[in-house]
């Protein structure tokens, strides 16, 4: 299981120590440093069954400075995913990456139902 996560988010932060607590094992993944490949984006999108813009950090100052409410709705599948992968930043963490399962975001009851 993967857990991709900004250390400095404080939703990240929690989640983080919810998966310690409830003893899940996970390989963590700074965002930041190791951003998510247009490929891996595509397939945690497919694997989700969420709508695309999930996976955007909406409430992030990029997504905000590059205005991309406005934007998002009139780009492709394709160049939505691809814009994701430009950066690290863009991206709704934390995510978590299981075998059979993509979480997007932290919601406690979500994940409990889930993994355990």
């Amino acid at each position: 299981m993967i857990f991709v996560c900004y250390p400095k988010c404080s939703t990240c932060q929690k989640a983080k120590k919810w998966l310690d607590e409830h003893n899940v094992e996970y390989t963590e993944r700074n965002i930041a440093e190791n951003k998510p490949e247009y490929d891996e984006l595509k397939e945690w999108y497919e694997k989700s069954g969420l709508p695309l813009k999930k996976f955007y950090n909406t409430s992030g100052l990029l997504y905000k400075e590059m205005k991309l409410k406005d934007k998002l709705p009139s780009m492709s599948e394709e160049e939505q995913l691809r814009l994701l992968a430009t950066n690290g930043m863009l991206v709704k963490r934390p995510i978590l990456v299981s075998e059979g399962d993509v979480l997007v975001g932290f919601k406690e009851a979500e994940w409990a139902e889930i993994l355990l």
